[in-house]
């Protein structure tokens, strides 16, 4: 692409086509996704052997500029700490300017967990599936939360499988096929809002369905807001729909309430966020038609099992523990790893990498 022919349309991104190189390397060779951010292109880099990699291409709009220069200091950060890419957060590989436009390049993978499942008529996932997913996913954010960072953003969206290929077959029970991916190594990626503990905390953070209830309530967060994100996540996973389908504070807590008893008195007292409350309990109308959705939509977090065998039980065991309201008393990601759910994991050296995983 030359220098001149460079134009952007009129929200801010680059207009290109496929064949367009940029920076005398990277080679265009189709979008793979869009955002609000920008979109992500596959390309053909020139300089390492024609290998295939993802490249990042952000709005020339400066508050996504702006955005993507914190996302590269964060990723430059996992690169130093994590040179040998152990940690199964996304590796960046190079980042530039192009005419405005912030491009940061990554190592190609597959589709999202989220992606996938929806093109597969949002079957959930087997629970052995889950596990080595969950497990490495409490790996990886863990390594974060070691290096005083908060992903602040963690959803099926952002975990991405390094190959998204399947093999089909066929259910009789439902009458269609379905796809099971071949492998399920993944890894976390977008790290546009992640947060160093020094840094500004902004007051509400993570989409919807994955946010804590301390940011519902503005009683402050830290890295446990990321371990209930990963609970709605492993649910969403185990089950094939989210579990807060929501768009309102006040709902959300109710749902909450319905799925893991009444929201703690201390929490209530001190949130600024009195106006969900009346004298000290959620100010919630059962016989609305509100009250009903969530009356019907909503059950006790056990009665969501799909089956009663150990593994179940263990694993429901962990959510639990991962969607206890309290921030200080929900489950570390070091102690979510030497959950029993896990055991059959630490004792096959092949998920570990042969590394001792459960410290």
């Amino acid at each position: 692409m030359k220098a001149w022919a460079v134009k952007d349309d009129e929200e801010g991104h680059l207009i290109y086509r496929a064949g367009d190189v940029l920076q005398d390397r990277y080679e265009i060779t189709q979008t793979l996704g869009e955002g609000t951010f920008g979109k992500v292109v596959e390309c053909v880099d020139h300089h390492r052997g024609g290998s295939r990699i993802a490249l990042k291409i952000i709005k020339n709009v400066e508050k996504y500029k702006e955005a993507a220069r914190l996302e590269i200091n964060v990723l430059e950060k996992i690169n130093q700490r994590d040179p040998e890419n152990k940690n199964l957060c996304v590796q960046m590989l190079d980042w530039f300017d192009y005419h405005g436009h912030m491009c940061l390049s990554f190592e190609l993978l597959g589709l999202s967990t989220f992606d996938f499942m929806k093109e597969n008529n949002y079957l959930p996932y087997s629970i052995s599936q889950v596990r080595h997913m969950a497990y490495q996913i409490c790996l990886a954010v863990k390594f974060l939360h070691d290096n005083k960072l908060t992903h602040t953003d963690l959803k099926p969206e952002n975990i991405l499988f390094v190959s998204s290929d399947y093999s089909v077959v066929y259910n009789a029970e439902k009458k269609c096929d379905e796809r099971s991916v071949k492998s399920t190594a993944v890894r976390i990626v977008d790290f546009g809002s992640a947060t160093f503990d020094h840094e500004h905390h902004s007051s509400i953070v993570s989409t919807r369905h994955y946010r804590a209830p301390e940011v519902i309530l503005e009683l402050g967060w830290s890295q446990p807001c990321d371990v209930w994100s990963i609970g709605c996540i492993l649910f969403e996973f185990y089950c094939g729909y989210t579990l807060y389908q929501t768009h309102d504070n006040r709902e959300h807590l109710a749902m909450m309430e319905r799925i893991h008893g009444p929201v703690p008195s201390r929490m209530i007292r001190k949130t600024r966020k009195q106006k969900y409350f009346y004298r000290g309990r959620l100010d919630w109308d059962e016989s609305t038609s509100a009250g009903r959705y969530v009356r019907e939509n909503c059950r006790p977090l056990r009665r969501y099992m799909l089956c009663e065998s150990e593994d179940h039980h263990q694993f429901f065991d962990l959510l639990e523990g991962l969607l206890e309201y309290e921030p200080e008393q929900r489950l570390s990601l070091s102690a979510a790893l030497r959950h029993a759910f896990f055991s059959l994991l630490r004792d096959t050296e092949h998920f570990s990498g042969g590394r001792d995983i459960s410290r």
